[in-house]
C-alpha cells in the first residue's frame, strides 16, 4: 500500500480528528492532486446521503487507494462501527483498495472471516466479497488502530455499487412491511403507533393473537419481543421479521400459538438511529439499551413507551408477561445465542436454562454453549436486567444474539455465512419453540389449515397470497413428529 503523507489526518483517538467528521459525504468526486477540469471515468464519487447511509470523509492516498472514515453516531462520537456508502463514476475493470480506517472496536469478526456486502444496479441482489480479498491488521499510519482493508474491481462503467458492513434494513423498508400485512386485514394481527421518536418516526407495537385472546376479561399469557435498540445491529430485523412471518402463517404451529398466546412485538425501539445510520446511539446520541431505568418521555421516548406498556401489563391482575426477549446482533462471536439473568432462587434460575435449551435442538444456528447468564454492572441499564429485577418468577427476560457475520454447525468447524433467509430462519425456530416449552405439541395435529378470517369489514383478499395448503402439504404433516415440525420450512 501507497506510503500516506505525514501531514494526513490520523483516525482513531484522536478526538480533534473525528470533530472534522461532521456529517455524511455527498456524490463527493475525488480527484487527483492538481486536477483541473470536468471529472472523468475512474474519478470516483461517493456518497453516503440516503437512508441508513454512513461515510463521514474520503482521502486518496495513492491512484488506487482510498482511506474512508465512518461518520460517528449524532451527538457520541464513541461509535463508529456502522458504514454504508455508494461508489459511482467507476471505470470498467478498474481497481481500488478501500481502507475503513477508525473503527472504534478493535474485537471484529473481520479476524475471522467475515467480509463486507456489496450489491450494484445490475445486480441488487447483496453478497459479501470474497474474504480472501479483506485484511484487518493494526496500521502503523493510523497510531496503530485497527483497519479493515478490502480490495475491489469494479466491472460495469454503469453501475452504482454499494457497501455495507451488513445487510441493511431502514426504516422505510420496516414501514412498507408492515403496511402490506395491514392490508391483508387479518383479524388475528393487529398495528398501532404506541408513541413517536424524536423526530417524529413512528413506534409501531403489533400484536399477533387470536380475536378470543383480546376479548374483555379474558386472560393473557403475553411473550413480549423488541428489537433494533442499536440501530445498525440490522440481523435484529431480520430475525424479528422470520417471527411475525411465521406467527401470521397458516402453519399449524402457528394457529395453535396464536390461540395460546398473545406476541406483543417492538420490531424497532430506535427508528431515528435506524434512519440515521448510527451504529449504537439515538439521535441525540444516547445507547437506549442503558436507559430503562428511567428513560425519558422526551428523550427516550420510544423506550419511555415501551417501559409504560409493560409495566402496566404487569400490574394487570389478568396479564401474565410471561416472556420478554430484546433481540441484538454480535461484533465478535458466532451464531445465535442467549443472555439471560442471575437469579438467587436456583429453581427460577434452572427454569430460564429450559427455553434456549429448546430453542438450541430446534435451530442449528443457535448454540447454547455460548448462552450465558450474568449480572454484570455494566449491563444494569438493559432491559433484561430491568425487567428481570422488575417482573416477578413465572418472567423470564432474555438478550437474543446473532452473530453479524456466520454460525457453525454442531461437530463442524466450518463458518457457515448468514444470509437475510438464515436470519430470518432463525426467527422463525424462535417462534416456533414456544411450542415446546408449552407443550403444545399435541394440539398441532388436530389443526386443520382453513382459509384464514377475515375482519368483519374487510373485503376480500384477492391476491392470492392467503390460501389452504394442499392435501400434499396436509398429508406431510400428519406424518411429521411435532419435532420434525420444527425443521419444515414455512
Amino acid at each position: 500500500m501507497a506510503e500516506r503523507s505525514q501531514t494526513a489526518p490520523e483516525a482513531g483517538n484522536d478526538m480533534g480528528n473525528e470533530d472534522a467528521i461532521g456529517g455524511n459525504v455527498s456524490k463527493y468526486t475525488v480527484l487527483p492532486s492538481g486536477y483541473c477540469g470536468q471529472p472523468k471515468k475512474g474519478h470516483l464519487i461517493f456518497d453516503a446521503c440516503f437512508e441508513s447511509g454512513n461515510l463521514g470523509r474520503v482521502d486518496q492516498v495513492s491512484e488506487f487507494e482510498y482511506d474512508l472514515f465512518i461518520r460517528p453516531d449524532t451527538c457520541n462520537p464513541r461509535f463508529r462501527v456502522w458504514f454504508n456508502f455508494t461508489v459511482e463514476n467507476v471505470k470498467e475493470s478498474q481497481r481500488v483498495i478501500f481502507n475503513i480506517v477508525n473503527f472504534s472496536k478493535t474485537k471484529s469478526l473481520y479476524r475471522d472471516g467475515m467480509a463486507p456486502m456489496v450489491k450494484s444496479t445490475s445486480r441488487p441482489k447483496w453478497q459479501r466479497l470474497p474474504p480472501k480479498n479483506v485484511y484487518y491488521y493494526r496500521c502503523p499510519d493510523h497510531r496503530k488502530n485497527y483497519v479493515m482493508s478490502f480490495a475491489f474491481c469494479f466491472d460495469r462503467e454503469e453501475d452504482i455499487y454499494q457497501f455495507a458492513y451488513c445487510y441493511p434494513y431502514t426504516y422505510t423498508r420496516f414501514q412498507h412491511y408492515l403496511d402490506s400485512l395491514q392490508k391483508r386485514n387479518m383479524d388475528y394481527f393487529f398495528r398501532e403507533q404506541l408513541g413517536q421518536s424524536v423526530q417524529q418516526r413512528q413506534l409501531d407495537l403489533l400484536t399477533i393473537t387470536s380475536p378470543d385472546n383480546l376479548r374483555e376479561g379474558a386472560e393473557q399469557k403475553v411473550v413480549f419481543i423488541t428489537g433494533r435498540v442499536h440501530p445498525g445491529e440490522t440481523p435484529s430485523s431480520f430475525v424479528c421479521q422470520g417471527i411475525i412471518d411465521f406467527l401470521i402463517s397458516q402453519h399449524p404451529i402457528a394457529r395453535v400459538l396464536r390461540e395460546h398466546l398473545v406476541f406483543k412485538i417492538a420490531p424497532m425501539l430506535n427508528p431515528d438511529g435506524v434512519y440515521l445510520g448510527n451504529y449504537r446511539c439515538s439521535l441525540m446520541g444516547f445507547d437506549l439499551n442503558r436507559h430503562w431505568l428511567d428513560p425519558s418521555p422526551w428523550a427516550h421516548p420510544t423506550l419511555h413507551g415501551v417501559k409504560q406498556l409493560i409495566i402496566q401489563m404487569y400490574n394487570d391482575p389478568k396479564t401474565s408477561l410471561e416472556f420478554y426477549i430484546d433481540i441484538h446482533a454480535h461484533s465478535t462471536m458466532m451464531n445465535g445465542f442467549m443472555y439471560g439473568n442471575i437469579f438467587e432462587d436456583e429453581e427460577r434460575f434452572q427454569r430460564q436454562a429450559i427455553f434456549p435449551k429448546l430453542l438450541c435442538q430446534n435451530a442449528e444456528d443457535f448454540s447454547y454453549s455460548s448462552t450465558s447468564f450474568n449480572r454484570d454492572a455494566v449491563k444494569a441499564g438493559t432491559g433484561r436486567r430491568f425487567l428481570g429485577g422488575l417482573l416477578d418468577h413465572t418472567s423470564y427476560c432474555y438478550t437474543l444474539e446473532v452473530s453479524f457475520y456466520s454460525y457453525i454447525i454442531g461437530g463442524t468447524t466450518a463458518a457457515v455465512p448468514y444470509t437475510e433467509e438464515a436470519y430470518m430462519k432463525l426467527g422463525r425456530n424462535v417462534a416456533r419453540t414456544f411450542l415446546d416449552y408449552y407443550r403444545l405439541n399435541p394440539l398441532v395435529e388436530r389443526v386443520a389449515i382453513p382459509m384464514p378470517r377475515l375482519r368483519p369489514d374487510a373485503e376480500p383478499d384477492t391476491s392470492g397470497e392467503m390460501r389452504p395448503a394442499g392435501d400434499t402439504a396436509n398429508l406431510a404433516y400428519r406424518r411429521c413428529s411435532a419435532a420434525d415440525l420444527i425443521n419444515i420450512t414455512v
